[in-house]
This record gives structure tokens, C-alpha cells and sequence, in this order.
């Protein structure tokens, strides 16, 4: 992101230590955070303007932007063009990372890494029912449904014992026979393991939209025309800097 704060404007702030009296009345110069930028929705909201990209292994931001537009100062570009606020949470994490958040969050007051390895891989997070089709083809029942256990634990066995799928099957074209069809929770739930589930969330981050690079100058121009101070505005002192006396006026 080193290339994207040469473009955020400076403020400077009265200092209010009031440790030292030389020091009251100067100023503290820093990067103005509370301002933003993001895509103009034309752009954002227009598809033609992006191309799909699939994040490999490791792979940063920077290394993204590298390989897309040559220069890994642009990695801003590839944040803006996903709208992505927090990196943490909202990129894929490296394997360290990943594996150092599974530990944390599922081995939390767990001593034995034994013990917190098996509910990481055979805990159940929640159960999907399975899709469910006729002999004609029609859906029964969708793939997908979540059902959260009541309880957690290492069990992997379908939830609701007492849940049945009961339909009128149409038989085969032309045979004039219908049968009654009774599914219990075995034949209708499959169990999500918590790294399993955990894993499909990072690779639906992993999914990504990259600007395509023809269109990098109209990026660069917006920032470089939106960032900057205009003149007139309060506390001005060039475009690329502001003086207040109390910087809870710009939360």
C-alpha cells in the first residue's frame, strides 16, 4: 500500500501534550486516513472494465499487482478493485497464517494438539442436506441446506433423527406406477467438518475481479484528482495539506 499513501493527502494537528509547554502549540503532521477514495461506479459496477483472477498459493497483493501491471505499488488497485477494507480478514490467508488461526480459534483453553487436531478435522461444523432427485429428474430436495448442531462435538452422524423426506416418486415414463418414498437423515444430510467449512471460506476469497491494465491511467487520474485538498476548503494550505486544531473534527 506504499504506493497508494504518495497519493493521501497530509494533516497537521495541534499537539495537546501537555507534558512539555514548548510543545502545546505545535503542530504534528501525519497521513489524513479519514480520507478515502474508491472506484468510480461506473467503473465498479461495469464487468467489461475487470477480468476474473484466481489468488495462487501465498500470494499477496503485491505480488498480484506485479504480475497483472509490473509495478507492486499498484497492489491498491487490486484492494479497491474487490473493495477490500481489511486485508486480515478479507484475503486469503498464507498456510502459516491459516494454520496458526485454526489453532487458535478451535483450540482455544485446549491443552493436547491431539485433541484439538480432532476437532479441527472431524468436528462437525453443521450438516447440508444432500440434493435429492425423482426417477424423472425433478429436485426433491435442494444440495446445500445448512443445519447447525445444537451441540457441538466429534460426531459426524446427521442431525434429526426424527426428520424424514417422504415424496411420491412418478416412476418410470409411461409405467403408470407410483411408489411412496421415505428418506431418513442418513440418505438426506452430509457433515461439513469445521476445516472444511473453514476451507471453503478462504477459497471463495481467493476468487477476485483485477482491473484490467488498459484501464489503470483513468485509476490513477481519478486519485490523483479526488485526493488532493481543493482550494477554499477549510484549513487549507496547499492540496496536499491540511492544519486543524482539533482532529476529532475529521472522525
Amino acid at each position: 500500500m506504499a504506493g497508494y499513501f504518495t497519493y493521501v493527502p497530509d494533516l497537521e494537528y495541534l499537539n495537546r501534550n501537555l507534558e512539555g509547554v514548548s510543545s502545546i502549540n505545535k503542530f504534528i503532521r501525519t497521513k489524513n486516513l479519514f480520507r478515502r477514495v474508491k472506484l468510480r461506479d461506473d467503473i465498479f459496477g461495469n464487468i467489461n472494465f475487470f477480468d476474473k483472477y484466481k489468488v495462487i498459493g501465498d500470494e499477496r497483493p503485491d505480488n498480484v499487482a506485479v504480475k497483472l501491471y509490473g509495478d507492486e505499488t499498484l497492489d491498491w488497485v487490486i484492494l479497491l478493485s474487490n473493495n477490500i477494507l481489511n486485508i486480515q480478514s478479507e484475503w486469503p490467508l498464507s498456510q502459516r497464517s491459516f494454520d496458526s488461526y485454526l489453532t487458535e480459534k478451535y483450540g482455544s483453553g485446549i491443552d493436547n494438539l491431539d485433541d484439538i487436531y480432532n476437532i479441527i478435522f472431524n468436528g462437525v461444523h453443521h450438516f447440508e442436506t444432500i440434493e435429492v432427485r425423482d426417477s424423472s429428474g425433478v429436485i426433491q430436495l435442494k444440495e446445500g441446506i445448512v443445519f447447525t448442531p445444537i451441540s457441538s462435538g466429534f460426531s459426524a452422524n446427521p442431525p434429526f433423527p426424527n426428520f424424514r423426506l417422504q415424496y411420491t416418486d412418478p416412476g418410470e415414463t409411461g409405467s403408470g406406477t407410483q411408489t411412496n418414498i421415505v428418506l431418513d437423515g442418513t440418505n438426506i444430510f452430509r457433515a461439513v467438518t469445521n476445516y472444511e467449512y473453514e476451507i471453503r471460506l478462504e477459497e471463495a476469497k481467493r476468487n477476485i475481479f483485477v482491473l484490467k491494465p488498459r484501464y489503470l491511467n483513468i485509476i490513477i487520474n481519478d486519485i490523483e484528482t479526488t485526493l488532493p485538498y481543493t482550494e477554499g476548503s477549510p484549513q487549507f494550505i496547499s492540496p496536499f495539506l491540511k492544519r486543524v486544531d482539533d482532529i476529532r473534527l475529521f472522525e
